[in-house]
């Protein structure tokens, strides 16, 4: 498929994951694509080579969603490197689980921080390189809208919080021509929380289909919400979790 044929994005967190499935899907479909990592440098570099061997431009950029300046920065190279930008997919974020009585104010705030503020700061710094038919994707998760067990409360509420400033961004940038949406994952095979990890086996119970998701299948989703059949989507937010949440 070439239906993104000509568009520039960045996707943040794109060294592995739903990240880089992200980031070789919209190559796939035509993107040149830029992606941010913090440590994964090797792996982001992989990341690269092979869209570039798939015919795209592609770059790696390490930059820590915990620093703001280096948000900007990176979205700023990005959008030189690419001559633009028309998507921003914001995938970068952190886990941190503790009760809420033990739960400390700097792992509180960290993950706000990264998960949510970075967010907020790659959207105004891409919005100068976006022009209208600009797609702008949030990647939350299915536990902003229901916590299952304990200890949830940061991780939580930080993806909630980016669920909803999508919802107000799309009024803000409907205007302009720009849409803003979010994608919801649930239990998904990631290095960070395997199918046959330890802790798969509640997350499967509570599914209604028992199978955790594909980064690819995510992957497709941000894809479709980038592309042009989607233009009259925005300020929504679509759950791929096995119906996790029914």
């Amino acid at each position: 498929m070439t239906r993104l044929t000509g568009k520039r994005a960045l996707v943040t967190g794109g060294s592995r994951g739903i990240g880089a499935a992200i980031a070789r899907r919209l190559a796939a479909e035509g993107a040149d694509v830029a992606l941010t990592y913090t440590a994964s440098a090797d792996a982001a570099e992989q990341v690269a080579a092979q869209i570039v061997k798939g015919g795209r431009k592609a770059l790696a950029i390490r930059a820590d969603n915990r620093d703001a300046a280096a948000v900007e920065a990176a979205v700023n190279q990005a959008a030189e490197a690419l001559g633009g930008l028309d998507i921003l997919v914001n995938n970068a974020g952190i886990w941190a689980a503790a009760p809420g009585e033990t739960l400390s104010l700097e792992a509180f705030d960290e993950t706000i921080a990264v998960n949510l503020r970075a967010a907020f700061v790659a959207v105004r710094a891409a919005l100068p390189h976006m022009g209208e038919g600009g797609r702008i994707v949030a990647i939350g998760s299915n536990l902003a809208i229901r916590a299952p067990h304990e200890g949830l409360a940061a991780y939580a509420a930080s993806k909630a919080g980016l669920a909803a400033m999508s919802q107000a961004l799309a009024r803000d940038l409907g205007p302009r021509g720009i849409t803003v949406n979010t994608v919801h994952p649930g239990s998904t095979d990631t290095d960070m929380n395997p199918a046959n990890g330890e802790h798969a086996g509640p997350q499967v119970a509570l599914m209604a289909r028992k199978h955790y998701a594909d980064p690819a299948e995510v992957a497709a989703a941000v894809a479709f919400l980038a592309a042009p059949e989607a233009q009259s989507i925005t300020g929504a937010a679509l759950t791929i979790d096995n119906g996790q949440n029914a």
